[in-house]
C-alpha cells in the first residue's frame, strides 16, 4: 500500500487529516499532520461553550420574553428554544422572539451548527436533537397527543454537551421535560426551573421540581443573572452528593427536628422525608445556603427562621367541599347513622388537620343538611372538633371570614343559607360557627377525641411516615364509636388494618368501624397513654361500688348477653362469631380453654383443649349449617385430677339484631364416676373400640368431603369472579387508556392553541402599535381626512375634519351625505361616486363659507391585496398659499401700473423674453398698443424688428446666467412706425428681497433716427 492509499483520518472535531507523505523534512519543521491536529484542537476548544435549552408549552412565550429581555447578547452561550407548536401551521415564534433580543434568532434547519450568542427555535411538526454541536430534525413518530419534544431534545443535549448542558423548564401543561432533565443532571449538567408562582401554567415546573434534581427555581426574569453567574463561576453550583450522609446527613436533619420541637413543641420526625427535604431545601435556597450543616447553624443563630421553617412544613392545601362527590356519598352514609341516634343526643365529629377551617365548616354544613332529612321530632346536637398544629390557621378558622374565591366551591344555595356577604368577603353564619370548636392539637402526641360518630382525616396521612400511620389507624379505631364512620382522602388507605374497618365506599375511602378484641393492643406503641384522658366521673350505682370491668358489663352488648345467660345457663360460656373469634367470656373457662402459643389471638378453635377439638368443631359446624342448637353429651376432658365428663352445647343467638348471627358455647360439667375419673374402668371391648373409631373416621370422611365440596365450589366461584374481574379490569384499562389518550390529545391541542394564541397576541400588539403610529402620524400632519367605504359610509376620520364637516366619534357608520359641510362645492357626493366608479383621482381647490381654502383630493382606498374598499378624502389647508397668491397678484398689478406710468420707454420681460408690461412711452414711440403686446415674445414685436441674435444672446445671459446689468447696448433696426433707428438699450434684472425673480427690465436710453 502506498502512502496515497492510506485512509483518511478524522479528528474528533470533525476535521479530515491526510496521511503524512514520505518526503524528508527538517526535524524542526512542523508536519502537515501536526498543523492540522493543532487546528482541530483549537477548533475543538472554541466549541466548548454552554448550550442552553429552554423548554416550554402553554404560557411559555411570556417566560421567553422575560428571559431574553434580561439576557445580554454577548453571554457566550447558545440558546435553543423547544416549544409545543401546532403541527399544521407555520410558526412565527422566531420572529416574535427577535423582538426581545438583539441576538440573531432563526428557525432551526437540518444540519445547522450551533454557535454562541445565537438563538435557535424548533420548527413545527419536527423532533430535534443535537449531535457534535449540529442540530438534526426528525419527522415525529408519535401522535400529537403523546409527543414529548422537550424530553427528546434534553436527552440528546445531555449526551452531546454533558457538563456544558443547561436545561430550563418554563411554563406549560403536562410533564414534558421531566425525564430529560434527569439525564442532564446525570451528565453533570445544570437544571433551572421557572418559579411555578410566576408561571401562567405551573404543571411542567412543578413536575420538574418533583424530581428533586433542580438546581435553581427562580422567576423567568431572574434566570439569566443566575445562569451567567453559574457559567462564570462554576463553583457556585449547589452541591448534591449522592450519599445521604453528606448531602442530607441524618444527624443534621434530626438536629433540625430538635430545633423545631424545642421552639414550637411539635415533632416532624415522623413526616415523610421527601416532603420534609423539599421544604427545607426551599428555605435553604431562599437564603442561598447549600449545605444542611450550614443551615442547622443558621437555625441556631436565627430563631425566627425556625418559626418560618415550621410554617413551611405545615400543609395548608384545603378548600370548601373538596371532592364534592365524596361529600355527597358521605351524606348518604350519615343519614342512616343519624336516624339510629337517640333523641336529644350529640353527634360528635373530629376533623384533625383542619388547616384554615374550610373542611370543618364543610362538614358542619353537610351535617346540618342531613339533620333536615331526619325526623323533626328527634332533636340532635352537632359537635365538631376541628384541630390543627398551626395556631395561625386556627385563628383564621375561628374568624370564619373568607374571600370571594369560595364562590366556585360552594353552591348558591349554601352561600345563601350558611354565609353572609360583606365588603371583606363571605362570613360563616353563627348557625355553623356554633357547632364547630377549633383547637390547637398535635395528632402525634396529644390524646384523641373519643366517642366519635364520624372522624374525617382527609389528605393528612399522605404526608406522614408509614410508621406513624400504623400507630394512628388504631387510635382512630379507638376514638370512633362502634358503627361510626372514618372518612379518609382518595389517596389514603387502610392497608394492614382491614380487620378494624369495613369499607363502605372504596373510591372515596369511607369506612365503618368494626369490633375486634385486638384493637386496643395496637395502641401500646403510641406516645400518649390512655389513662391520661380526663373522663367524667360516673355516678355511683345504687347497688354498690363498680368493679374494674363494670363499664363493659353495663354496656348494651354485655347487658343482652347477661340477660340470656341468667335466664337459661349458669355454667361457663363464651360468645363467638362464625369464625370462632371470642367476643364475650362468662365465668371461669380456664378448665376448657387456654391461650394458644404465638401472638395473642382470641379464637376458640385455637384455645380449646385437645380433647374438645373434635366435638367443638363438629358442634359449631352443625349449629351454623342447621341454624339450630347442638348438644354433645359425655365429652371426656382430661384434667390434672383425672377424667371429667362435660356437656358441650352450641346455641344460635337470635334474641336481638345486635346478637344475630353469633353463637353461645356452654361448657357444663356432668357427674363422673370415681372409676372413670381415676381411669380404673375396664378397657372397652375391641368391637366397641372399633365401632367408635369407625364412627369417628366416618365423621371425619364426611367432614372432609363436605370441606372439599365447599372448597371446590368456592374455587369455582373465585375463578368465575376472577374472570369477571379480569374482564372488567381489561375493559377499565382499555377505557382508561382511551381516556388518557383523549386527555393527552386535548392537552396537546390546548397547548398548541395557547402557543398560537400567544403568537396572535404578539401580532395584535404589533398591529396596535402600528395603529397608534398611524394615528399619531395623521394627527401630526393636521390634514383633515375622511375614510369612506363603498357605500360612502364613514369608517374613520381625523380631528381636523370638524372645521369642514361637523362630525363626532359617534357618527362613524353613517353616510357622508347625511352631513352638511362648509364647502362652497355642491358636488362632493358626485365626486366620491365618480372616484368609486371609475377609480380615478379628483382634485380641486375649494373655499369654505368662512373664507378658508383647502386642496381637496379624493382617492380610491386600496387594501394590501389591491382591493378597492372605499375612498379617502383629504383636505389640505392652503389658505396661507391663497393669501400669498393674492398678494403676489396685487404686487404684480402694482408693479405693472408703475411701469405703465413711466415717461421712459420700458419693457418688463420674463424668462422666455415675453412682454409682461410696457410703458406708455414705449408704445407711443413704436406705435404699439400697450395692452395687445402683453404676453408676446420680444422677437415678434414690430414685425420682427427686435429679432436680433446679439440682443437675444445678451438678454439670455442676463436672465438665465445672471450676468451683470448692461448699458448702452446698440442695435439698429427698421421699425414699421418709427422707421430706421439706432437704439441704445440698457437692462436691469429685477430682484425681490435680494432674490432673483427671473424678470428683466429693458429700457431705451436714446433713439437716433436713421
Amino acid at each position: 500500500m502506498t502512502p496515497n492509499d492510506l485512509p483518511l483520518a478524522t479528528d474528533e472535531s470533525g476535521l479530515t487529516i491526510t496521511p503524512p507523505d514520505e518526503m524528508p523534512r527538517d526535524a524542526d519543521e512542523p508536519t502537515t499532520e501536526t498543523m492540522l491536529r493543532e487546528a482541530a484542537r483549537t477548533a475543538h476548544q472554541n466549541d466548548k461553550f454552554p448550550v442552553v435549552a429552554l423548554g416550554g408549552s402553554a404560557g411559555s412565550l411570556a417566560a421567553f420574553e422575560q428571559f431574553f429581555l434580561n439576557m445580554p447578547s454577548d453571554s457566550g452561550m447558545a440558546f435553543i428554544v423547544v416549544s409545543h407548536l401546532a403541527p399544521d401551521q407555520e410558526s412565527e415564534l422566531a420572529q416574535v422572539l427577535q423582538h426581545f433580543t438583539t441576538m440573531p434568532v432563526r428557525e432551526a434547519t437540518d444540519g445547522l451548527r450551533v454557535r454562541p450568542n445565537q438563538v435557535y427555535v424548533i420548527p413545527p411538526n419536527r423532533d430535534m436533537s443535537i449531535l457534535h454541536g449540529m442540530l438534526l430534525l426528525f419527522a415525529p413518530t408519535q401522535p400529537p397527543g403523546r409527543r414529548l419534544p422537550i424530553d427528546f431534545f434534553f436527552q440528546s443535549l445531555a449526551k452531546d454537551a454533558r457538563d456544558r448542558a443547561v436545561c430550563v423548564v418554563c411554563s406549560g401543561l403536562g410533564s414534558d421535560g421531566t425525564l430529560g432533565l434527569k439525564m442532564v443532571m446525570e451528565n453533570f449538567g445544570m437544571v433551572m426551573v421557572q418559579d411555578p408562582d410566576s408561571a401562567e401554567f405551573d404543571a411542567m415546573p412543578r413536575s420538574a421540581m418533583a424530581t428533586e434534581f433542580v438546581d435553581y427555581v427562580l422567576p423567568a426574569a431572574d434566570l439569566p443573572n443566575k445562569l451567567i453567574e453559574y457559567v462564570r463561576q462554576p463553583s457556585t453550583r449547589p452541591r448534591r452528593e449522592e450519599a445521604e450522609s453528606s448531602a442530607r446527613p441524618a444527624h443534621a436533619l434530626q438536629k433540625i427536628f430538635h430545633l423545631i420541637r424545642a421552639q414550637t413543641g411539635h415533632d416532624f420526625s415522623f413526616y415523610k422525608r421527601n416532603t420534609v427535604f423539599r421544604r427545607i431545601e426551599r428555605r435553604m435556597n431562599s437564603h442561598q445556603i447549600r449545605e444542611f450543616t450550614h443551615y442547622v447553624r443558621y437555625l441556631q443563630e436565627n430563631p425566627p427562621e425556625v418559626e418560618a421553617l415550621f410554617k413551611e412544613l405545615l400543609i395548608g392545601v384545603t378548600k370548601f367541599f373538596r371532592d364534592r362527590e365524596a361529600f355527597d356519598h358521605l351524606k348518604q352514609r350519615l343519614l342512616p347513622l343519624l336516624r339510629q341516634k337517640p333523641a336529644d343526643s350529640t353527634v360528635r365529629v373530629w376533623a384533625p388537620g383542619c388547616s384554615t377551617g374550610e373542611e370543618a365548616y364543610s362538614l358542619a354544613m353537610t351535617l346540618l343538611e342531613c339533620l333536615d332529612g331526619v325526623e323533626r321530632t328527634k332533636y340532635l346536637k352537632v359537635q365538631i372538633f376541628a384541630t390543627d398544629i398551626n395556631p395561625d390557621g386556627i385563628d383564621f378558622a375561628r374568624a370564619g371570614l373568607y374571600t370571594d374565591n369560595v364562590v366556585p366551591d360552594v353552591s348558591p344555595e349554601r352561600l345563601r343559607r350558611f354565609f353572609t356577604k360583606s365588603e371583606e368577603g363571605y362570613r360563616i353564619k353563627k348557625e355553623v360557627r356554633d357547632v364547630v370548636v377549633f383547637a390547637v392539637h398535635d395528632l402525634n402526641k396529644d390524646a384523641p377525641f373519643t366517642k366519635l360518630d364520624l372522624l374525617v382525616c382527609r389528605n393528612l396521612l399522605i404526608y406522614l411516615s408509614a410508621e406513624l400511620q400504623k400507630n394512628l389507624i388504631p387510635v382512630f379505631h379507638y376514638a370512633i364509636n362502634p358503627g361510626g364512620l372514618l372518612f379518609l382522602g382518595p389517596s389514603e388507605n387502610l392497608t394492614g388494618f382491614q380487620d378494624l374497618f369495613q369499607p363502605l365506599d372504596v373510591k372515596w375511602k369511607l369506612s365503618r368501624r368494626t369490633d375486634t378484641p385486638s384493637s386496643l393492643s395496637r395502641l401500646a406503641n403510641f406516645p400518649f397513654s390512655l389513662n391520661r384522658q380526663h373522663t367524667q366521673p360516673s355516678p355511683a350505682s345504687a347497688s354498690g361500688p363498680m368493679t374494674s370491668n363494670s363499664s363493659r358489663k353495663e354496656g348494651a352488648f354485655a347487658t343482652l348477653v347477661q340477660r340470656v345467660l341468667l335466664r337459661q345457663y349458669t355454667p361457663p360460656a363464651v360468645v363467638i362469631n362464625p369464625k370462632g373469634e371470642i367476643l364475650y367470656v362468662n365465668g371461669r373457662t380456664g378448665r376448657f380453654l387456654e391461650p394458644a402459643p404465638g401472638l395473642g389471638a382470641m379464637n376458640i378453635f385455637d384455645m380449646a383443649r385437645e380433647e374438645l377439638n373434635y366435638e367443638l368443631s363438629e358442634s359449631v359446624h352443625k349449629a351454623i349449617a342447621g341454624r339450630q342448637d347442638v348438644t354433645a353429651e359425655n365429652v371426656k376432658l382430661r384434667l390434672e385430677n383425672g377424667v371429667q365428663l362435660i356437656r358441650l352445647t352450641v346455641r344460635v343467638l337470635e334474641e336481638s339484631e345486635q346478637l344475630a348471627g353469633l353463637l353461645l358455647v356452654v361448657f357444663e360439667e356432668q357427674p363422673t364416676s370415681r372409676k372413670l375419673r381415676l381411669g380404673k374402668t375396664k378397657e372397652p371391648a375391641p368391637d366397641a373400640t372399633v365401632q367408635a373409631l369407625e364412627k369417628e373416621l366416618q365423621y371425619t370422611k364426611h367432614r372432609l368431603q363436605t370441606t372439599i365440596e365447599e372448597m371446590e365450589s368456592s374455587v369455582e366461584e373465585l375463578k368465575s369472579t376472577n374472570e369477571e374481574l379480569q374482564s372488567a379490569n381489561e375493559e377499565l384499562q382499555s377505557t382508561n387508556e382511551e381516556a388518557m389518550t383523549n386527555k393527552e390529545e386535548m392537552q396537546s391541542l390546548n397547548e398548541e392553541l395557547m402557543t398560537l394564541n400567544m403568537q396572535y397576541l404578539s401580532k395584535t400588539e404589533e398591529l396596535s402599535q402600528a395603529a397608534n403610529d398611524m394615528k399619531n402620524l395623521l394627527d401630526a400632519t393636521e390634514i383633515a381626512t375622511i375614510f369612506l367605504d363603498n357605500d360612502m359610509v364613514i369608517k374613520r376620520f381625523t380631528p381636523p375634519v370638524h372645521r369642514i364637516v361637523s362630525l363626532l366619534p359617534s357618527d362613524v357608520g353613517r353616510p357622508i351625505t347625511h352631513f352638511a359641510n362648509t364647502l362652497r362645492h355642491e358636488n362632493l357626493a358626485q365626486d366620491v361616486k365618480l372616484v368609486l366608479d371609475r377609480l380615478v383621482t379628483v382634485a380641486a381647490n375649494i373655499q369654505t363659507t368662512q373664507g378658508e381654502w383647502y386642496a381637496m383630493r379624493i382617492l380610491p382606498y386600496r387594501t394590501l391585496d389591491n382591493y378597492i374598499s372605499g375612498a379617502v378624502i383629504t383636505f389640505t389647508d392652503i389658505t396661507d398659499l391663497k393669501l400669498l397668491e393674492v398678494q403676489l397678484q396685487e404686487s404684480a398689478r402694482f408693479a405693472e401700473s408703475i411701469v405703465e406710468t413711466m415717461r421712459e420707454p420700458l419693457l418688463v420681460l420674463d424668462g422666455q423674453q415675453r412682454v409682461l408690461a410696457s410703458s406708455g412711452a414705449f408704445a407711443k414711440l413704436f406705435g404699439l398698443d400697450a395692452t395687445s403686446i402683453r404676453g408676446q415674445l420680444l422677437s415678434e414685436l414690430d414685425g420682427g424688428a427686435w429679432r436680433q441674435p446679439a440682443l437675444r444672446q445678451r438678454l439670455e445671459e442676463a436672465l438665465v446666467q445672471g450676468s451683470p446689468p448692461f448699458e448702452d447696448f446698440r442695435i439698429t433696426a427698421d421699425f414699421p412706425t418709427a422707421g430706421p433707428c439706432e437704439l441704445l438699450l440698457y437692462g436691469r434684472t429685477i430682484t425681490s428681497h435680494g432674490a432673483r425673480t427671473g424678470h428683466l427690465l429693458l429700457g431705451v436710453a436714446h433713439v437716433t433716427a436713421g
